[in-house]
Protein backbone atom coordinates (compact mmCIF):
# COMPACT_ATOMS: atom_id res chain seq x y z
CA UNK A 1 0.00 0.00 0.00
CA UNK A 2 2.77 2.71 0.64
CA UNK A 3 4.63 1.06 -2.47
CA UNK A 4 1.37 2.61 -4.43
CA UNK A 5 0.81 5.56 -2.69
CA UNK A 6 4.33 6.87 -3.31
CA UNK A 7 3.81 6.06 -6.81
CA UNK A 8 0.87 8.13 -7.61
CA UNK A 9 2.14 10.50 -5.09
CA UNK A 10 0.88 13.76 -6.72
CA UNK A 11 -3.07 12.19 -7.60
CA UNK A 12 -5.78 13.05 -5.56
CA UNK A 13 -8.25 10.60 -5.66
CA UNK A 14 -11.48 12.85 -4.90
CA UNK A 15 -10.27 15.40 -7.83
CA UNK A 16 -10.27 12.21 -9.75
CA UNK A 17 -13.87 11.19 -9.01
CA UNK A 18 -15.06 14.60 -9.47
CA UNK A 19 -13.21 14.70 -12.80
CA UNK A 20 -14.62 11.43 -13.68
CA UNK A 21 -18.16 12.70 -12.80
CA UNK A 22 -17.84 16.21 -14.69
CA UNK A 23 -15.92 13.99 -17.84
CA UNK A 24 -19.67 11.20 -17.62
CA UNK A 25 -21.85 14.19 -17.19
CA UNK A 26 -20.46 15.97 -20.81
CA UNK A 27 -20.70 12.89 -22.42
CA UNK A 28 -24.22 11.65 -21.41
CA UNK A 29 -25.40 15.78 -21.94
CA UNK A 30 -23.97 16.56 -25.35
CA UNK A 31 -24.72 12.93 -26.58
CA UNK A 32 -28.25 13.53 -25.86
CA UNK A 33 -28.66 16.50 -27.71
CA UNK A 34 -26.13 14.93 -30.30
CA UNK A 35 -28.55 12.70 -31.25
CA UNK A 36 -31.40 14.81 -30.58
CA UNK A 37 -30.67 17.25 -33.25
CA UNK A 38 -27.92 14.55 -35.40
CA UNK A 39 -30.75 12.40 -35.91
CA UNK A 40 -33.68 14.46 -37.64
CA UNK A 41 -30.40 16.23 -39.65
CA UNK A 42 -29.11 12.55 -40.85
CA UNK A 43 -32.63 11.80 -42.09
CA UNK A 44 -33.37 15.03 -44.07
CA UNK A 45 -30.13 14.17 -45.77
CA UNK A 46 -31.37 10.77 -46.52
CA UNK A 47 -34.95 12.09 -47.48
CA UNK A 48 -33.79 14.81 -49.74
CA UNK A 49 -30.45 13.38 -51.49
CA UNK A 50 -30.41 11.98 -55.30
CA UNK A 51 -33.00 9.72 -55.89
CA UNK A 52 -34.59 9.41 -52.87
CA UNK A 53 -38.40 10.22 -51.10
CA UNK A 54 -38.07 13.69 -51.31
CA UNK A 55 -34.99 14.52 -53.53
CA UNK A 56 -34.43 17.99 -53.13
CA UNK A 57 -31.17 18.77 -54.92
CA UNK A 58 -30.80 22.40 -53.41
CA UNK A 59 -31.66 21.27 -49.67
CA UNK A 60 -29.84 18.42 -49.88
CA UNK A 61 -26.74 20.90 -50.89
CA UNK A 62 -26.79 23.61 -48.66
CA UNK A 63 -27.45 20.99 -45.85
CA UNK A 64 -24.84 18.69 -46.53
CA UNK A 65 -22.30 22.11 -47.14
CA UNK A 66 -23.06 23.15 -43.56
CA UNK A 67 -22.63 19.63 -42.30
CA UNK A 68 -19.23 19.02 -43.95
CA UNK A 69 -18.06 22.48 -43.18
CA UNK A 70 -18.84 21.90 -39.40
CA UNK A 71 -17.28 18.60 -39.57
CA UNK A 72 -13.94 19.95 -41.00
CA UNK A 73 -13.56 22.25 -38.78
CA UNK A 74 -11.02 21.13 -36.12
CA UNK A 75 -12.99 20.91 -32.00
CA UNK A 76 -10.60 23.24 -30.71
CA UNK A 77 -11.02 26.09 -33.22
CA UNK A 78 -14.52 25.15 -33.24
CA UNK A 79 -14.45 25.41 -28.83
CA UNK A 80 -12.70 29.08 -29.48
CA UNK A 81 -15.02 30.44 -31.88
CA UNK A 82 -17.80 29.46 -30.64
CA UNK A 83 -17.60 31.28 -27.05
CA UNK A 84 -19.58 33.84 -27.77
CA UNK A 85 -22.50 31.77 -28.56
CA UNK A 86 -21.68 29.23 -25.71
CA UNK A 87 -21.81 32.05 -23.25
CA UNK A 88 -25.27 33.52 -25.07
CA UNK A 89 -26.60 29.77 -24.32
CA UNK A 90 -25.04 28.75 -21.00
CA UNK A 91 -23.83 32.54 -19.48
CA UNK A 92 -20.22 30.62 -19.45
CA UNK A 93 -17.72 29.33 -21.60
CA UNK A 94 -15.84 27.33 -18.83
CA UNK A 95 -17.01 24.51 -16.84
CA UNK A 96 -18.71 21.15 -17.89
CA UNK A 97 -21.55 23.51 -19.30
CA UNK A 98 -20.21 25.56 -21.20
CA UNK A 99 -18.27 22.61 -22.52
CA UNK A 100 -21.54 21.48 -23.85
CA UNK A 101 -23.01 23.54 -27.45
CA UNK A 102 -19.29 22.93 -29.05
CA UNK A 103 -19.78 19.67 -28.32
CA UNK A 104 -22.65 19.12 -30.00
CA UNK A 105 -21.96 21.23 -32.36
CA UNK A 106 -19.43 19.31 -33.24
CA UNK A 107 -20.28 15.72 -33.37
CA UNK A 108 -23.81 16.68 -34.51
CA UNK A 109 -23.24 16.96 -37.57
CA UNK A 110 -20.59 13.68 -37.36
CA UNK A 111 -23.64 11.66 -36.68
CA UNK A 112 -25.97 13.03 -39.37
CA UNK A 113 -23.51 11.79 -42.21
CA UNK A 114 -23.29 8.21 -39.45
CA UNK A 115 -27.02 8.08 -40.00
CA UNK A 116 -27.54 8.68 -43.21
CA UNK A 117 -25.24 5.90 -44.36
CA UNK A 118 -26.96 4.05 -41.87
CA UNK A 119 -30.42 4.34 -43.79
CA UNK A 120 -28.52 3.90 -47.33
CA UNK A 121 -28.12 0.58 -46.06
CA UNK A 122 -32.06 -0.02 -45.51
CA UNK A 123 -32.73 -2.51 -47.89
CA UNK A 124 -34.59 -1.04 -51.14
CA UNK A 125 -37.61 -2.99 -51.28
CA UNK A 126 -37.95 -2.33 -47.88
CA UNK A 127 -39.41 1.19 -48.94
CA UNK A 128 -40.95 0.46 -52.26
CA UNK A 129 -43.24 -2.53 -50.57
CA UNK A 130 -44.20 0.15 -47.74
CA UNK A 131 -44.74 3.02 -50.59
CA UNK A 132 -47.48 0.40 -52.25
CA UNK A 133 -49.16 0.02 -49.26
CA UNK A 134 -49.83 3.37 -49.47
CA UNK A 135 -47.90 4.95 -46.66
CA UNK A 136 -47.12 8.65 -46.47
CA UNK A 137 -43.04 9.33 -46.34
CA UNK A 138 -43.58 10.20 -42.01
CA UNK A 139 -44.99 6.84 -42.00
CA UNK A 140 -42.07 5.10 -43.86
CA UNK A 141 -39.35 6.83 -41.85
CA UNK A 142 -41.34 5.62 -38.29
CA UNK A 143 -42.38 2.39 -39.33
CA UNK A 144 -39.85 1.49 -42.08
CA UNK A 145 -36.32 3.14 -42.09
CA UNK A 146 -35.26 4.01 -38.33
CA UNK A 147 -36.44 0.47 -37.46
CA UNK A 148 -34.66 -1.15 -40.23
CA UNK A 149 -31.58 0.95 -39.82
CA UNK A 150 -31.13 0.63 -36.20
CA UNK A 151 -28.16 -1.38 -35.62
CA UNK A 152 -26.65 0.94 -38.20
CA UNK A 153 -28.03 3.98 -36.12
CA UNK A 154 -26.93 2.15 -32.56
CA UNK A 155 -23.55 1.60 -33.83
CA UNK A 156 -23.55 5.46 -35.22
CA UNK A 157 -24.30 6.54 -31.51
CA UNK A 158 -20.99 4.18 -29.78
CA UNK A 159 -19.01 5.67 -32.55
CA UNK A 160 -19.96 9.20 -31.79
CA UNK A 161 -19.90 8.71 -27.78
CA UNK A 162 -16.50 7.69 -28.10
CA UNK A 163 -15.20 10.51 -30.46
CA UNK A 164 -17.58 13.15 -27.61
CA UNK A 165 -14.88 11.43 -25.08
CA UNK A 166 -12.42 12.51 -27.22
CA UNK A 167 -13.47 16.07 -27.76
CA UNK A 168 -14.45 16.71 -23.98
CA UNK A 169 -10.32 15.62 -23.07
CA UNK A 170 -9.33 18.17 -26.05
CA UNK A 171 -11.63 21.02 -24.15
CA UNK A 172 -9.64 20.59 -21.06
CA UNK A 173 -7.39 22.95 -23.17
CA UNK A 174 -9.50 25.56 -22.42
CA UNK A 175 -10.75 25.06 -18.49
CA UNK A 176 -13.25 22.45 -19.60
CA UNK A 177 -13.66 20.65 -16.40
CA UNK A 178 -13.13 16.80 -16.50
CA UNK A 179 -10.57 14.22 -17.07
CA UNK A 180 -8.60 16.25 -19.96
CA UNK A 181 -8.42 19.25 -17.77
CA UNK A 182 -6.63 17.31 -15.15
CA UNK A 183 -4.23 15.74 -17.45
CA UNK A 184 -3.53 18.94 -19.04
CA UNK A 185 -3.20 20.80 -15.46
CA UNK A 186 -1.09 18.77 -13.96
CA UNK A 187 0.02 16.06 -16.04
CA UNK A 188 1.41 18.33 -18.89
CA UNK A 189 1.73 21.68 -17.35
CA UNK A 190 3.28 20.50 -13.93
CA UNK A 191 4.99 17.44 -15.10
CA UNK A 192 2.82 15.32 -13.02
CA UNK A 193 3.08 11.58 -14.86
CA UNK A 194 1.64 9.52 -12.25
CA UNK A 195 -1.86 12.33 -12.87
CA UNK A 196 -1.69 11.76 -16.69
CA UNK A 197 -1.12 8.15 -16.35
CA UNK A 198 -4.64 7.73 -14.20
CA UNK A 199 -6.59 9.95 -16.10
CA UNK A 200 -5.24 8.46 -19.29
CA UNK A 201 -6.95 4.40 -17.96
CA UNK A 202 -9.79 6.09 -17.09
CA UNK A 203 -10.56 7.31 -20.76
CA UNK A 204 -9.21 3.93 -22.08
CA UNK A 205 -11.67 2.51 -19.72
CA UNK A 206 -14.48 4.24 -20.39
CA UNK A 207 -14.23 4.30 -24.02
CA UNK A 208 -13.44 0.45 -24.01
CA UNK A 209 -17.34 0.31 -21.57
CA UNK A 210 -18.62 2.53 -24.46
CA UNK A 211 -17.30 0.30 -27.57
CA UNK A 212 -19.04 -3.44 -25.65
CA UNK A 213 -21.84 -1.70 -24.60
CA UNK A 214 -22.58 -0.51 -28.38
CA UNK A 215 -21.47 -3.94 -29.95
CA UNK A 216 -23.42 -5.86 -27.42
CA UNK A 217 -26.26 -3.31 -28.72
CA UNK A 218 -25.98 -3.71 -32.37
CA UNK A 219 -25.79 -7.65 -31.76
CA UNK A 220 -29.11 -7.88 -29.91
CA UNK A 221 -31.10 -6.00 -31.97
CA UNK A 222 -29.74 -6.92 -35.29
CA UNK A 223 -32.04 -9.75 -37.04
CA UNK A 224 -29.46 -10.76 -39.97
Amino acid sequence: MEALTALFSNVDWFEIWQATGDTLVMLGASLFFTVLFGLPLGVLLFLTSPRQLLEQKQVYSSVALVVNLLRALPFIILLIVMIPLTKLITGTSLGVAGTIPPLVAGAAPFFARLVETALREVDRGIIEATQAMGATTRQIVTNALLPEAKPGIIAAITVTSIALVSYSAIAGVVGAGGLGDLAIRYGYQRFQNDVMFVTVILLLVLVHLLQSVGDRLVIRVSHK
